[in-house]
């Protein structure tokens, strides 16, 4: 899954589609596609498009905003990629916009837990991604407490499940990801990938985005730019704990670890 981030605030790539000598933040759609193009050319079988920033400490956007920055892009990608296209987005009215645009999945760091996403979610008919966050992204890094880090977000995982089930998901449209970096201190973010393996009991896919994150920042000592090489070893982690689809800004280095994976495996 390749990342795509139409924000002029992301963490690693925010605000490198605006629109140049634009005094507030416009998306340049070819500047998109040329990203576009180069992450499907480097085996992105996913493209992720999110309008709102979740990085710790991030402004919130209105939901216009955010139907204004990534509804031109899914039209656009829709008109020239056969690939899958994911909108990174919690609100409702904007996965219904967004798949009607071409969306194939929706990826909701809430977990369909806003007023009327699980509905709209269910009536999309698209595949969806349940994620664990603990608190709000503008504060998630403040006051974390777990007393068992795997087994909350297994639990929390599993009741929102439970709850898509309810709502007439199938199981066949879900993944699940463990929220890598959201509500998570560094040795929280560890235990969980050392341990990923636990969520395999839930039965559907895990998604996982580890990609230059400060958990690996933090052991590297290494700045935003320069986590290629970490990105790929927990991206390499993950595989084997049986993650099934990773979220990456560095697509072509990420397609060779899966690769190598998948070779070791079938030798």
């Amino acid at each position: 899954m390749g990342i795509l981030n139409v924000t002029p605030d992301s963490f690693s790539d925010g605000s490198q589609f605006a629109r140049p000598g634009s005094t507030s933040f416009q998306v340049d759609i070819d500047c998109v596609l040329n990203s576009a193009e180069t992450m499907v050319a480097d085996g992105a079988q996913i493209l992720d498009v999110g309008g709102e920033s979740t990085r710790p400490g991030a402004e919130a956007v209105s939901t216009e905003q955010e139907l204004d920055r990534v509804i031109p892009v899914i039209t656009a990608l829709r008109s020239n990629f056969d690939v899958c296209l994911s909108v990174d987005t919690s609100v409702a009215t904007v996965m219904q916009e967004a798949v009607a645009a071409g969306a194939d999945l929706i990826n909701d760091i809430r977990a369909l837990t806003l007023e009327g996403a699980l509905e709209a979610a269910a009536a999309s008919k698209a595949g969806i991604c349940l994620m664990h966050m603990q608190g709000q992204p503008r504060t998630m890094q403040e006051n974390i407490t777990y007393d068992d880090v795997v087994e909350e977000v297994y639990t929390f995982l599993s009741q929102r499940v439970e709850s898509c089930r309810g709502a007439g998901i199938a199981d066949t449209r879900l993944l699940i990801d463990p929220g890598f970096g959201f509500g998570k201190a560094v040795e929280h973010n560890y235990q969980l990938l050392r341990n990923l393996s636990r969520l395999n009991d839930l039965g559907v896919p895990i998604l996982v985005g580890l990609s230059r994150k400060s958990m690996l920042g933090a052991v590297t000592d290494k700045p935003v730019g320069d986590r290629m090489a970490a990105s790929v070893a927990a991206a390499t982690l993950a595989l084997q704990g049986g993650a099934r689809i990773v979220r990456s800004h560095d697509v072509a280095a990420t397609v060779d670890a899966i690769r190598v994976h998948c070779a070791y495996n079938e030798a």
